[in-house]
């Protein structure tokens, strides 16, 4: 064990905090005397000692109020801080009692040597802070049920008296921590550097150094007021001693003489059963996504969720007391475990056809499988067969398993579409493997969010996805889907290519098949509504996307599809359809022609066609290239699709003019829920023909596809869903959906999950039912109309406003190409903003002419506050084509308010 100054051997007495500290309520704080066994390290006395304890307990003042309590949260701080860290739980948690909620009292401790607690002049090591914690709990007669709560060094503590204490314990509950250090990696960099020779005493001790390092890790920063009550306790080197104590305690090694301890509690948090809960800051740079992992894999069962942009002072970065009060209150009582949402259990399951069913039935087929347009080799077109196919995903499936993947390891994919994805794609779901696919156009920041968070056990990827492996420190095992020099492989990490996984699987052994509600893939959202999400699905799910599909379009054995989407390129094989993305940057659908379009339905003689509504515009922009051949071969297409994001029926006309023998289709949908909604253009011009006048106007989507079924919750006053979800017409409300094809639950987004769940009391128990986000209503024929996002729903003083009804009369202007709607000022007096794109288009950002903003304001009978001319609305990342109203009104504001006439 490292040793400390002499500072940190100085014993004190324990006191109150001093009052005024911004949050602490004076009320709450206690002295408590607990008689302490301490032995072992530099404490070695054989008689109990008492020891006095600075707590925070709500206790006193819910006796007050007269209320019994359901149960007690014990929380436990970590190194440098205090129990301030738990003063807004403590405080929430009184309140809600006052309001008749359940009642939890909530004990959050200075453990001994920290805080206001006694300054012992012992180093405690592990094992010593298990058993004060133990001895804090006799004094206060705890009694059950109790749940553990800790953060940082505090967690494994507070996991320790868990584990020992099964006989009162209801469930443990997590901020960021760590139970165990894996030989492989290296302790994080932070601790390494505090505890290196000559650093110790002076960074932890003689200097407030640990402590202001800890302080700056807040996002956003500290008040410094916060930031004083933080460092209220450590004024002096002289109290600084259990920072140093904790510090040195870390086990760094085999000798390190709390190694044993960790060890046992490891091994007892892998045992454990009750409840967990665990609120994650992935930027924290001592305990990253791969303690989280390691969490998850000794308690699957646990709910877990990450709060994008917070970090290691996670209880200061986000409102997670509100996240963990309202998940005690979803389990009030509850002592068994959560439902593990990565593995079987989900319920009734249909008997669908596994996604790999045509793979087998057509092993000996010589068929056209897929096309691939651009082979690396420049010879044409790649023409895959389903033999080679079959043969190819068999070979991979086996080879994989081989190299250690197994049922359950997350295969983070990192591949442009086209033969190789697919093949991989379907070796890794026949033995079980989740698949990770998140779009390359998230960009290399989303993509790294994207990757960490689902933290996969292996990546598969071509050069310039593990070259970014590579350089960000994603995780996993490497393979690459081409040899490399061995130089290169070293460089990269490589440790196997496919053509090696094709080389040990060539015997084509195959573990057994995953089950159907075996998880099967984690599919990440564009981010055009916030950072993306990981989705997760079944492979009884994914099988139902593939049936829905099928039943709808007619999608079947020898069907001819091009897809310019890549989940339904992927679907294809699932579907027995011939498969072929055609040439273009999938991340960047603007990049498509018309020429491209027509060269892909050639190759598999398509009769169906998908297309995002961006690759659309471009399609239709470079129709002229079109040749006499192109023009024949279009004729082929019977089915086109677009979707993604709302299709104007002046595009679905326009692209209908290229392919005279096909029915458009828009159909509605979301990861969450590939196909929701279908309608055609014909069905478009007779539901815009037949709406009321003075309507809400928005996208018309259709009527419910397949097995899909949709509801509307009403919007009240303040724009939020709160109406019983109903299928009246005419109501204006969030879009609710469900289907045996929605999505399981968001990974490792509990609260989120949470909250994206809805019960409608008028259909069957256990049903599934997604809030999909968007704001619409259903017509008196049954069709869905998509007015905007529950986010870009504008309260005005005048009522609700939402966007895409009154951008569309906007856009009936000859002048405008065009337009978004966007609020500024407070909710509930909103003023609204037309932002437009111009037909000719405007060279820089400005206010609209007079009689440019009239012309404006006619068309629509929303009231306009200001008209601003842009060069470029902003649009999402993946679709290029929603656009981004919530930055459009922060740029608004900014420019309304006198800021410079920046683009947004």
């Amino acid at each position: 064990m490292s040793r400390l100054p002499r500072a940190a051997s100085v014993a004190a007495e324990a006191s109150h905090p001093p009052a005024g500290l911004p949050g602490l309520d004076p009320k709450f704080s206690r002295l408590v005397r607990a008689a302490v066994s301490e032995r072992g390290g530099e404490a070695d006395v054989s008689a109990p000692v008492t020891r006095t304890w600075h707590i925070l307990d709500n206790g006193p003042e819910l006796a007050k109020l007269g209320v019994e309590t359901v149960g007690t949260v014990l929380c436990v701080h970590g190194n440098p801080t205090w129990s301030y860290l738990w003063r807004s739980l403590v405080s929430e948690a009184t309140a809600d009692a006052a309001t008749g909620h359940p009642a939890w009292r909530i004990i959050a401790v200075d453990q001994l040597d920290m805080g206001f607690s006694e300054r012992s002049g012992l180093v405690r090591a592990l094992p010593q802070r298990v058993r004060d914690l133990s001895a804090l709990t006799d004094a206060l007669e705890l009694d059950g049920p109790v749940l553990t709560f800790g953060h940082d060094w505090g967690g494994v503590v507070s996991l320790g008296w868990a584990v020992d204490h099964p006989e009162l314990l209801a469930g443990v509950m997590l901020l960021n921590t760590a139970v165990h250090q894996s030989e492989a990696a290296p302790i994080p960099a932070p601790l390494r550097l505090a505890l290196a020779r000559g650093v110790l005493g002076n960074a932890t001790v003689a200097t407030p150094a640990f402590l202001e390092t800890t302080l700056a890790l807040a996002h956003p920063p500290l008040s410094s007021e916060v930031k004083n009550a933080y460092r209220a306790p450590y004024r002096t080197a002289a109290r600084r001693g259990g920072i140093g104590g904790f510090v040195a305690d870390i086990p760094v090694d085999a000798q390190h003489p709390s190694l044993g301890e960790l060890h046992r509690i490891a091994a007892g948090v892998s045992a454990l059963s009750v409840p967990a809960l665990m609120l994650w800051g992935p930027r924290d740079p001592i305990f990253s996504d791969r303690y989280l992992d390691d969490l998850v894999e000794r308690m699957p069962h646990a709910d877990v969720h990450r709060f994008e942009g917070a970090g290691h002072l996670i209880a200061e970065d986000v409102d997670f007391a509100s996240a963990a009060l309202t998940w005690l209150g979803d389990r009030q009582g509850a002592t068994s475990t959560s439902p593990n949402p990565d593995s079987a259990g989900h319920g009734s399951v249909a008997l669908r056809a596994p996604l790999w069913q045509n793979l087998d039935v057509m092993r000996d087929s010589d068929d056209v499988a897929l096309v691939e347009m651009v082979p690396s080799s420049g010879d044409g077109p790649r023409v895959v067969s389903w033999k080679l196919l079959s043969r190819r995903v068999r070979q991979i499936a086996s080879g994989l398993s081989k190299a250690g993947v197994k049922k359950g390891d997350r295969v983070s994919l990192l591949i442009q579409p086209g033969a190789d994805l697919t093949a991989v794609l379907y070796a890794c779901l026949r033995i079980g493997a989740i698949v990770v696919v998140a779009d390359a156009g998230l960009g290399l920041r989303g993509l790294t969010r994207a990757v960490r968070g689902a933290w996969p056990a292996h990546v598969i990827g071509a050069a310039p996805g593990l070259m970014a492996a590579r350089a960000l420190g994603w995780p996993g095992q490497k393979i690459s889907t081409v040899r490399f020099p061995a130089a290169t492989a070293r460089a990269l990490d490589v440790q196997h290519s496919l053509a090696d996984l094709i080389e040990l699987g060539a015997d084509e052994v195959l573990p057994e098949a995953p089950r159907p509600d075996d998880t099967a893939a984690v599919l990440f959202t564009s981010g055009s509504t916030g950072p993306a999400k990981g989705v997760v699905y079944t492979h009884d799910q994914l099988s139902a996307v593939a049936e829905a599909l099928s039943s709808k379009y007619g999608i079947g054995v020898g069907t001819g599809l091009v897809a310019g989407f890549a989940p339904f390129a992927l679907l294809g094989p699932a579907l027995g359809a011939r498969s072929v993305t055609p040439d273009m940057v999938v991340t960047s659908p603007k990049t498509l022609t018309a020429t491209a379009v027509a060269q892909a339905v050639a190759a598999v003689d398509a009769t169906v066609l998908f297309l995002s509504p961006a690759a659309v515009t471009n399609v239709v922009a470079t129709a002229p290239e079109l040749s006499a051949p192109d023009y024949v071969a279009l004729r082929s297409v019977t089915s086109f699709l677009s979707a993604g994001a709302p299709v104007s029926e002046p595009l679905l006309t326009a692209i209908a003019t290229l392919m005279p023998n096909a029915t458009p289709h828009t159909p509605y949908g979301m990861t969450e829920g590939l196909l929701m909604t279908d309608i055609t253009l014909a069905e478009i011009r007779e539901a815009t023909a037949s709406a009321p006048e003075g309507s809400a106007g928005g996208v018309c989507v259709g009527t419910p596809a397949a097995t899909a079924r949709v509801r509307i919750s009403a919007l009240d006053v303040n724009g939020d869903a709160v109406g019983e979800p109903s299928d009246t017409p005419g109501i204006t409300g969030e879009i609710i959906v469900s289907a045996p094809h929605v999505k399981d639950h968001y990974d490792r987004l509990w609260l989120t999950d949470r909250a994206s769940k809805r019960e409608v009391a008028s259909t069957g128990a256990g049903e599934r039912w997604h809030r999909t986000g968007d704001v619409g209503h259903l017509d008196s024929a049954g069709r869905l109309w998509i007015e905007g996002r529950m986010p870009h729903v504008l309260v005005t003083a005048n009522g609700i406003v939402t966007p895409v009804g009154p951008e569309q009369r906007i856009e009936t202007v000859a002048a405008i190409a065009r337009a978004a709607v966007a609020g500024v000022g407070p909710r509930g007096n909103q003023q609204v903003v037309a932002v437009v794109e111009t037909v000719r288009s405007a060279r820089r950002v400005g206010l609209a002419s007079p009689e440019l903003a009239s012309a404006v304001r006619a068309a629509t009978s929303v009231p306009i506050a200001a008209v601003l001319v842009v060069p470029h609305l902003p649009t999402d990342i993946r679709h290029n084509s929603k656009i981004d109203r919530v930055r459009l009104s922060t740029w608004a504001a900014g420019i309304l308010s006198g800021g410079r006439m920046t683009r947004p």
